[in-house]
């Protein structure tokens, strides 16, 4: 679209045309337009339903309108169109749409490691919202929850199903209806990979939006009882920044009596849910107008969580909201409010900006953010002067993993040998096969090799150490004296030849040697696993999330449930669970893709260095070396090794 040669018209609202069925994605406004008479404007079901008769509009034509029969049409292409309300203009279509890209720099020299490049944009056609089901699907999988309400186009008839499904009557498709939880009245913006590889996929989140809920009530704890303080919301807010809204209070009754009168008639709460919501929808969305939005849902795909997009599809949303008032587009916005027990476990709302407020009655937590400086000193002045806010001060979230006692010293290594010696004796071998080897001199001969010779350097307190170097030159070895120098092992293949290995006295260590030294798993869960060692569920979840499995259905999962990929960062996960002070790790991120491998290197090296972990791992790739940021390396080969501090370029 080329809005500068856009041609401006006043126009009025004479009729709109939503269907029910598919209504998302198809609506008409028939739109009297001064100078050129009725046009019928075609734009997305989900934005055209929050007109009616008599709204006034701006309309900008890029197009001339097409002659279709006896009327005249505008596509979705060929407009732009700004809705009238008390004296300011709101921008309605084009929908909301704006490209950010995210960059991932290197912990010391702020050079990009990665970077996305990411389209928000509201779902407007069936296509959005099926990659909304498909997100949301993801994160539910489960026997037990189906997340989608289809309908069928012909007889209208409704189907549960977490895929597309076809009416048993008529053989046909049904088209979606419903999202699990969301309302004729919800709003979704999606989060869109303009760059990516092949294999990655195209939605990665999304964020839901909605009217207010109709009655908040805090929940107050004091001296052991429970206290409820009803319509808190009011108490600190203007009033008409919340009503009226989607759910009318004075009809609250007649609506739950129908809604259990349909649950009967279905035996499905969602599917009761989806049926009363288009019954009131009509009214109910001309009638809602509040100063404030609700984000009701936020799924990012579970591979690029805790990597900062969640933060991300909050702020867009929050734009998306002032810019478009959104979800009615009439009154100027206020506040946003999220109800998020997710909170409590992940802080990505307040690093988005929100501020803790409350606890509802149920007791779950509610922030807020405020668009407005009015809102701002509102809140500001609730958090001061409020005797339960002024404990938290707006903060919910603390991250229970915290710091560990640093290794008091320097790893010292000391003229440091390994040697490796074999046998090896044709006999045994078919005739043919040892005929080959005697060709080449070979029948006995004892094999004697130094694996390590003479190696010094010493290792800092906190210092993360990458250990490079061809495959078979020694790698593994060197991590295995330092491993057995601290575990005091007898096992020869962890004891040096020649050498000392000094390892400081309060070293815990926690070491993944793939084969050898490994987490041990049962049919626990993964989050049974990580609480087993810790002893706190909420750090248990925050490990989870820092090693990138950060979905509920993984936190549920077996070990042996999860792909080869999974389990690689199921076993970190265990290994910081012990809360080790030096952390040994051979082959790191061997088994995940490029891009899930920088994002875990990167956040393990970001862990570490908040953690005060001494981390040593060995990995000649380079994406992970890049992400990792490692403080220095130990190249390995024919019997060497040696260190470089990339911080100071020096041996």
């Amino acid at each position: 679209m080329s809005y500068g040669d856009a041609i401006w018209y006043g126009g009025v609202i004479k009729g709109v045309d939503v269907p029910r069925r598919g209504y998302r994605w198809q609506g008409t406004l028939l739109v009297e337009v001064e100078d050129l008479g009725e046009i019928a404007v075609l734009m997305a079901g989900v934005i055209a339903q929050w007109f009616k008769e008599g709204d006034q509009v701006k309309i900008g034509l890029i197009e001339d309108p097409k002659k279709v029969g006896e009327h005249l049409v505008l596509g979705q292409n060929d407009f732009i169109l700004d809705k009238v309300y008390d004296g300011d203009r709101i921008r309605v279509w084009p929908p909301f749409s704006k490209q950010v890209v995210i960059e991932r720099s290197s912990y010391w020299n702020r050079s990009s490691i990665y970077r996305y490049r990411i389209l928000a944009r509201e779902a407007i056609s069936e296509r959005d919202l099926r990659e909304v089901v498909s997100l949301e699907q993801y994160h539910y999988a489960s026997k037990e929850v189906v997340v989608a309400v289809w309908r069928c186009p012909i007889c209208g008839r409704f189907i549960e199903s977490n895929t597309q499904p076809t009416c048993p009557d008529h053989g046909i498709p049904a088209k979606l209806q419903e999202i699990r939880g969301s309302l004729p009245s919800s709003r979704f913006l999606i989060l869109e990979l303009v760059d990516r590889e092949p294999y990655e996929p195209k939605i990665v989140g999304y964020v839901r939006v909605d009217t207010p809920i109709p009655l908040m009530n805090r929940r107050i704890v004091e001296n052991g009882r429970i206290l409820i303080e009803k319509m808190i919301r009011e108490k600190v807010f203007p009033k008409n920044w919340f009503h009226p809204t989607y759910w009318p209070l004075e009809d609250r009754k007649e609506i739950l009596s129908r809604y259990r009168n349909l649950i009967d008639l279905y035996g499905s709460s969602s599917l009761a849910r989806t049926v009363v919501g288009e019954e009131i929808s009509g009214n109910a969305l001309h009638r809602t107008n509040t100063s404030a939005a609700r984000i009701a849902r936020v799924v990012i795909h579970p591979d690029y969580r805790g990597d900062g997009l969640g933060v991300v599809a909050v702020k867009m949303a929050i734009e998306w909201i002032k810019s478009r008032r959104i979800p009615e587009m009439k009154k100027k916005k206020h506040v946003v409010e999220t109800i998020a027990q997710m909170a409590r476990y992940n802080p990505f709302f307040e690093k988005a900006g929100f501020k803790y407020l409350w606890d509802t009655g149920s007791g779950r937590p509610v922030l807020f953010y405020p668009i407005t400086k009015e809102a701002e000193q509102i809140i500001g002045d609730f958090l001061k002067k409020d005797k339960y806010a002024s404990k938290h001060g707006g903060r919910l979230y603390t991250s229970r993993i915290g710091t560990i006692q640093p290794i008091t010293k320097n790893i010292v290594i000391k003229n440091l040998s390994k040697m490796y010696s074999s046998i090896l004796d044709v006999r045994g071998l078919p005739e043919k096969l040892q005929e080959v080897l005697r060709a080449f001199g070979v029948e006995r001969r004892l094999v004697e090799r130094y694996v390590l010779r003479d190696v010094n350097f010493e290792i800092k307190p906190g210092e993360i150490v990458a250990v490079v170097g061809a495959s078979g030159a020694g790698k593994t070895t060197l991590l295995r004296m330092i491993i057995g120098a601290s575990m005091k092992k007898n096992d020869v293949r962890y004891k040096p030849n020649k050498g000392v290995i000094e390892i400081p006295e309060n070293t815990r260590l926690s070491a993944f040697l793939p084969g050898e030294l490994e987490p041990e798993f049962g049919q626990e869960s993964l989050l049974e696993h990580m609480y087993v060692r810790l002893k706190d569920e909420a750090a248990a979840v925050e490990l989870l999330n820092m090693v990138g499995l950060s979905d509920a259905v993984f936190y549920r999962a077996r070990f042996t449930e999860l792909s080869t990929g999974q389990k690689e960062r199921a076993k970190l996960a265990s290994i910081l669970s012990t809360k080790p002070n030096l952390v040994v790790i051979d082959e790191f991120a061997a088994h995940l893709d490029p891009n899930t491998a920088r994002r875990v290197a990167r956040k393990i090296g970001v862990l570490a260095r908040k953690m005060n972990i001494t981390l040593i791992v060995s990995s000649n790739r380079s994406e992970i070396l890049e992400a990792l940021a490692p403080d220095s390396m130990i190249y390995v080969g024919y019997g060497t090794a040696y260190k470089i501090d990339l911080r100071n370029k020096s041996a």
